[in-house]
């Protein structure tokens, strides 16, 4: 059975418990209702794939409350990063950073405060829509335990921060060579990247 907490400092720390531990937690961000685990317990990815029957080869971000947890992470941040984090996080900007073992990984802040909250708690989540791939997202708790209802030994807890807008996923920039590549463009377009850095 999937726990509802609620966004107080208790169901975050809860929360943020069941994640350490390997758990999968349900919790509102910016734009959908997210589900993770921790970044600490990335043995539990296969956990969160299979939740979502989602194809594993499909990679996806790691969610961070402030720039100290990117860096952290690993992340190396040149001033290319440090200007679009400091105009776009928290927010709906997305950046692949190289990472201190030669890989890259995406990071994005969330502009929500339980989001922020509970990765304070919680550190560093990987973390996707709370949703069956490929079907409709979610954008509050009830539709969370709707959509995971035949699963529910297999979502730990969800965090009922309330009903979350929805919208487009975020601008994806991948910093990882000079100059910057736009992978996705959403709510913030080429031109505004294009004030700031330089794209190829």
């Amino acid at each position: 059975m999937t726990d509802r907490l609620p966004p107080t400092a208790d169901g975050i720390a809860r929360a943020a418990a069941i994640l350490a531990a390997g758990g999968l937690v349900a919790f509102p961000t910016d734009t959908v209702y997210g589900v993770a685990v921790a970044r600490s317990r990335a043995d539990r990815l296969d956990a969160l794939f299979a939740l979502k029957r989602r194809p594993a080869e499909r990679r996806i971000p790691v969610l961070l409350a402030s720039i100290a947890q990117a860096e952290a992470a690993g992340a190396v941040l040149d001033d290319r990063a440090r200007h679009l984090a400091a105009r776009w996080w928290p927010g709906p900007l997305t950046l692949v950073l190289p990472i201190a073992t030669g890989e890259t990984v995406a990071f994005r802040i969330p502009d929500h405060d339980v989001a922020r909250a509970l990765i304070a708690a919680a550190g560093p989540l990987l973390a996707t829509s709370a949703n069956i791939s490929d079907e409709p997202d979610t954008l509050g708790a009830d539709e969370v335990l709707i959509a995971f209802a035949t699963q529910q030994g297999e979502l730990d807890a969800v965090v009922d921060g309330g009903a979350v807008p929805g919208g487009v996923p975020s601008t994806v920039v991948d910093l990882s060579d000079t100059p910057a590549r736009v992978l996705r463009e959403g709510p913030i377009s080429r031109a505004e990247l294009a004030a700031l850095i330089d794209l190829a």
